[in-house]
């Protein structure tokens, strides 16, 4: 039977923690037992998507609004690990979105391209009175 870990954290709507949560995503990459691809790749990518969704999160959906919150789930078991970042913003047509292609000077779009390149399954969802971009990556 495999066990699954569980990490769930509010932060405020502040990108000064963008750096603790991506470390927190590097951290589980070297506590996975059911991984056995390469951790430290592994570790970089989780800081990577979980960085650039908080970061959507933040300054686009909330609007940099210091009276909201962001909150971050991760799950994982032997077989995989989800993210799911939790904002408080209007929403998105992620579809419309990721048939854009951003060009080299573009400031917007990368970040959700990115976390479509490095994750397996992306969606994106309303739960309650949030918004829920989740990412799953699968240990094959």
């Amino acid at each position: 039977m495999s066990k699954r870990i569980k990490v769930d954290i509010t932060v405020p709507n502040q990108t000064k923690y963008l750096g603790v949560i991506g470390r927190i995503g590097e951290s589980m990459a070297y506590s996975l037992k059911g991984y056995r691809g390469n951790r430290r790749e592994l570790a970089y990518h989780l800081n990577l998507v979980l960085t650039e969704a908080l970061a959507n999160a933040i300054c686009h959906a909330n609007s940099c609004d210091p009276d909201k919150d962001v909150r971050v789930l991760i799950t994982a078991s032997d077989q995989d690990l989800t993210i799911k970042v939790y904002d408080q913003g209007e929403g998105f047509d992620m579809e419309a979105l990721t048939k854009l292609k951003a060009r080299k000077h573009d400031e917007g779009g990368r970040g959700i391209q990115i976390i479509f390149k490095l994750m397996d399954r992306v969606k994106y969802l309303q739960e309650g009175n949030r918004n829920v971009l989740e990412m799953t990556k699968y240990f094959h």
